[in-house]
């Protein structure tokens, strides 16, 4: 045999040893991603496809398992209980005469008898099981501020008003108009003496937070800031579906503002241009203390402040009646304790309405149950109406939705896609009677990965004044024929349905 002959049949016997090595690799982190997968039960579809995805898509497959479909959710959620216990340990010890806390104290002063109407009534008591940490609490004013037009103005200006702390978190921070003003009004308090403290989330803010946005703020005396997150590479943390989307503002412990709108330039109207439609709230009364304390929660889990310092009068002030609505806050995480508490609530209202559900949601990709839940209500004649932006800014989601659209229209739901601007208001208004308005999408990941922040409210006043607007929203929609609808093309379908069917893993 010549040289180079064996030089051929080397390398081609290398070649082969290679090519065996890749498929023992693959077909080992396959087995080790299938044997992940069916240790514990989970949704059906998520399972076959991640197995798929790990056959499928050598290295790749098993690399986004690791990434985002490893379910770390018991564990972690455990650890967020762990310190959510230890902080409320430490606030029943300061419940005691001696060390009296003023916020737990005007929480069960203020405590609301009973919603005014039958409904309302039956509503809320069967939330009491579900949500006995956060009682329904009278006295209090909410009003809706609709897109950062309005949001926007009211927000700074209470900040500027600010003479001991400004609490903010937000899920998406941009590193534009927006984001510049609210962090240098935050730094400009905090050289005054006013305690800051900033929260944002690492993922929803990833470009501004790699961009190295925050580093100039880092030094400010008075300004805190942490980036929310539960993926560590050095911890081997890789979950990035456990996220905060919770947006929500205190000021001096007496006013506070939450609800769907980021801090970036698209919620405001800007050379002529529409903004995102959304919808934000200002509160005062009770609820105030409610939001202040969930926020001292999740400070709590990332940094282990002393809670001598987060537990004072200072943050929970006695607060006077500011109006007559009744709230009850509704958090929702992958805790022990607020695992999918706002889709239970979500269901209990749409399976208890009698004449009325207004739905409005930027992703319609909801659990199972809660689909059944509207044809069911549809079916039994209650008018229900789902409002949903026409073009959506993740082009999957609005695909996964549209999956769902026939098995609604069939029983009697009726559809709606907003015209452009996109739509990123969050609302559910049943038999206007009570109201549930919050962060929290009619989707599988903020019922049940993301940690969320919604309220119920009953109040006529602050329902007609939302409803009035839902209604808008409706006129500025096209209403889904379902006979036109079922004539849409195959390849449209088909989209729709594989968008649908990649939903548990995205």
């Amino acid at each position: 045999m010549t040289f180079p002959g064996m030089l051929l049949e080397i390398a081609e016997a290398h070649e082969s040893l290679w090519v065996f090595l890749g498929w023992c690799i693959h077909i080992l982190t396959f087995l080790l991603v299938c044997y992940h997968c069916l240790r514990t039960r989970r949704e059906a579809t998520a399972t076959l496809l991640w197995i798929f995805v790990a056959w499928g898509f050598p290295v790749l497959g098993p690399l986004l398992y690791l990434l985002f479909g490893v379910d770390r959710v018991p564990y972690k959620g455990f650890k967020k209980q762990v310190k959510d216990q230890e902080l409320l340990a430490e606030r029943k010890a300061r419940e005691d005469e001696a060390l009296p806390l003023a916020y737990w104290q005007s929480v069960h002063e203020t405590v609301a008898s009973e919603p005014p109407t039958g409904f309302g009534r039956d509503l809320d008591r069967s939330m009491d099981s579900l949500l006995q940490d956060y009682p329904l609490l009278g006295g209090n004013s909410i009003r809706p501020l609709v897109n950062g037009d309005e949001a926007y103005p009211a927000m700074l200006d209470s900040i500027r008003r600010a003479t001991h702390h400004v609490h903010l978190q937000s899920f998406l921070v941009r590193n534009d108009g927006t984001g510049r003003e609210f962090m240098d009004l935050l730094a400009e308090k905090a050289r005054t003496g006013v305690h800051v403290r900033f929260m944002f989330d690492r993922f929803g803010s990833t470009y501004a937070f790699l961009g190295g946005f925050f580093r100039k703020y880092r030094h400010i005396p008075n300004l805190q800031m942490v980036g929310w997150t539960q993926a560590n590479f050095l911890k081997r943390q890789f979950q990035f579906n456990l996220r905060n989307h919770r947006k929500v503002l205190v000021v001096d412990g007496r006013e506070a503002f939450f609800g769907g709108i980021n801090l970036h330039d698209d919620h405001r109207t800007l050379n002529g241009r529409p903004p995102i439609r959304d919808y934000h709230f200002a509160a005062r009364g009770p609820i105030v203390q409610e939001l202040q304390y969930s926020f001292m929660r999740d400070w709590y889990f990332m940094t282990d402040e002393d809670p001598e310092v987060l537990l004072t009068e200072v943050h929970f002030p006695r607060l006077a009646s500011e109006g007559n609505a009744m709230i009850r806050l509704v958090n929702s995480g992958p805790t022990v304790t607020e695992m999918e508490v706002i889709a239970d609530v979500f269901f209990m209202a749409l399976t208890a309405a009698h004449k009325q559900i207004l739905a409005v949601t930027p992703y319609f990709v909801p659990s199972h149950d809660i689909v059944q839940a509207l044809r069911a209500a549809a079916l039994r004649g209650v008018d229900v109406r789902l409002i949903v932006p026409g073009e959506s800014n993740h082009v999957y989601a609005g695909l996964a939705g549209r999956a769902l659209y026939d098995d609604l229209l069939d029983t009697g739901v009726r559809i709606f896609e907003r015209r452009p601007p996109f739509m990123h208001a969050k609302a559910l208004i049943v038999d206007d009677a009570v109201a549930l308005v919050g962060t929290a999408n009619m989707d599988v990941r903020s019922l049940r990965w993301n940690y969320e922040t919604n309220v119920a409210v009953y109040d006529d006043t602050f329902i007609n004044n939302l409803k009035a607007i839902v209604l808008d929203e409706i006129r500025q929609s096209d209403e889904i024929d379902l006979a036109d609808w079922r004539a849409r093309p195959v390849r449209q379908r088909i989209k729709e349905n594989l968008s649908y069917l990649v939903m548990p893993i995205l």
